[in-house]
């Protein structure tokens, strides 16, 4: 079964086409990484699935539901969980307080009735040890965790990561990948956007490319990195 599924979906600024008749679907328990240059049209498409933007035309389907005018408040509680390119803490609260806001907003859930989830993801993510740290002090990695742990809060059954492995060390990297494996291994769907290769084909079942808001290749990671068209528009290479 698809549980998201996007029809013909557009999207201009002025001039500027950012989604162009967007088709595609996401099984259940699948984890698609979407990949592009800068500019392409990436977290447009995520803003879209979201909610915070909306399209100029086509539809979007979750859980078989037609959600294409549907508030963002509403897509998150349905269960649309998000981490975002440029980590968004709320800086002054601790790492715990960010999963409960996050919990409880999210599942339109009280606080109380979210702790004990907020603890294990926690302990999921590896943050239990910086759980009455204050966000804004953390460094990169454990930002890029905390962004994942406020996501995975909302308790998703769609899981968009955009770019979370962007700016790390190959060892922080890897450990980092290693916790998104889990997590798709507890039957999570994902759609990845990112940049750094190895670490998305070590994770998704399909890849997906965009360029300028179009869809030019969608199949497993063998074929699409196999592309002629894929490696000269990504890659840059003249083939």
């Amino acid at each position: 079964m698809a549980l998201l599924r996007l029809r013909d979906l557009g999207k201009s600024f002025g001039a500027l086409k950012v989604a162009d008749a967007v088709t595609f679907d996401v099984p259940e328990g699948q984890a698609l990484g979407i990949i592009g240059p800068n500019g392409a049209g990436k977290s447009t498409l995520f803003n879209l699935i979201t909610g915070n933007l909306m399209p100029d035309s086509g539809s979007i389907e979750f859980c078989g539901e037609d959600v294409t005018e549907t508030p963002p408040m509403q897509r998150a509680v349905a269960g649309i969980g998000r981490s975002f390119q440029i980590p968004q803490p709320f800086e002054n609260l601790t790492v715990f307080e960010n999963l409960v806001v996050a919990g409880s907003f999210g599942r339109n859930l009280n606080e109380a009735d979210v702790t004990e989830h907020c603890a294990g993801i926690l302990e999921e993510t590896g943050m239990m040890g910086r759980a009455n740290t204050p966000a804004g002090a953390l460094p990169l990695l454990e930002r890029k965790r905390l962004e994942l742990a406020r996501a995975l809060a909302t308790a998703p059954k769609l899981l968009l990561l955009d770019e979370i492995a962007g700016g790390l060390t190959d060892g922080e990297c890897q450990s980092l990948v290693a916790t998104i494996r889990r997590i798709h291994g507890q039957g999570v769907t994902i759609v990845w956007i990112e940049h750094v290769l190895h670490a998305l084909t070590s994770v998704v079942e399909r890849l997906l490319v965009l360029d300028f808001g179009r869809i030019i290749g969608i199949g497993s990671p063998g074929d699409i990195m196999a592309s002629r068209e894929v490696r000269e528009i990504y890659l840059g290479l003249e083939v």
